[in-house]
């Protein structure tokens, strides 16, 4: 029986969510020429090419989108096997920023873990726009932000994840069938509401801010009622809404990065540390 290891298995979800050798290199702490080892390395093992090349992207393959999935699941298992042992040495106090459009999918999964894993160690959450958080004060007043990225090209070494931007509508309801395009957003400044907006434009697509709704419960029963469209990361899609086919009316979004900031202040921080293991594998 052959035994996966652990360090191979994160080596490879972080080629798979960063698209690149060298970014998941320099996110684990390794050379590109060492990632590129592991991955063969692992490729050997179970005897199947797990990443195809595509141009300048790199792709999963049949092999490699099964193996994500089930890599994804032994990270997470072995992560909390290991904080849960050590539980008990970890104390402290973490303020975290988080975006308003994650927490609502992605807060419920980290407080309790994490509470249940460090129970010394006490999490304050805020709820911002990335925009807010990412400011001078925003980056002030937290050990750790979660934020988006319009451009994850140009992020470095801080890029976690890139998800794709979809529109999304109710399943019972035909409101993207509107002659001018009936848009619930979160306020000025948000990623989403901005490239939605941008892309419209572009595509001579008229559109009006039917509702202006700051976290993801509030857009999401706005959509369920049929009251316009909204632009969402693909992975915080609730199951009862829509992904629309982009079309000439709704065209691609493309998308966005997610990273995690550390203030300098505590790029020593154990607790720290072990929250941004927590998200990471929540993310992914």
């Amino acid at each position: 029986m052959k035994n996966l290891p652990m360090d191979l298995l994160r080596t490879f979800v972080s080629v798979a969510q960063l698209n690149s050798f060298t970014r998941a290199g320099e996110l684990l702490g390794r050379s590109q020429p060492a990632i590129s080892l592991q991955m063969q390395r692992l490729e050997e093992l179970v005897d199947e090419a797990l990443l195809i090349r595509n141009g300048k992207n790199l792709e999963l393959s049949e092999a490699g989108e099964n193996l994500y999935n089930y890599a994804n699941q032994i990270l997470t298992l072995n992560d909390l096997a290991i904080s849960q042992l050590s539980k008990s040495t970890i104390t402290g106090k973490i303020r975290l920023g988080i975006p308003s459009e994650f927490a609502t999918i992605l807060l419920p999964k980290i407080v309790s873990r994490f509470a249940k894993a460090y129970p010394n160690v006490t999490l304050e959450v805020n709820c911002e726009l990335s925009k807010t958080l990412l400011s001078k004060e925003g980056k002030a007043n937290h050990d750790l932000i979660l934020a988006l990225e319009d451009n994850p090209s140009k992020t470095g070494s801080s890029l976690v994840k890139t998800d794709e931007l979809v529109w999304v509508a109710s399943a019972d309801h035909s409101a993207q069938k509107e002659e001018v395009v009936p848009l619930i957003a979160a306020a000025q400044g948000c990623i989403y509401r901005q490239r939605a907006i941008k892309l419209l434009d572009r595509a001579k697509q008229p559109w009006q801010i039917v509702y202006t709704i700051p976290d993801l419960t509030g857009i999401q029963y706005a959509i369920q009622e049929g009251l316009g469209v909204t632009v969402l990361a693909k992975s915080t899609v609730p199951e009862n809404l829509k992904i629309l086919t982009p079309s000439a009316r709704f065209p691609e979004l493309g998308e966005v990065g997610i990273s995690l900031i550390c203030s300098a202040r505590n790029k020593k921080n154990e607790a720290v540390h072990l929250l941004i293991e927590f998200l990471k594998t929540s993310l992914f």
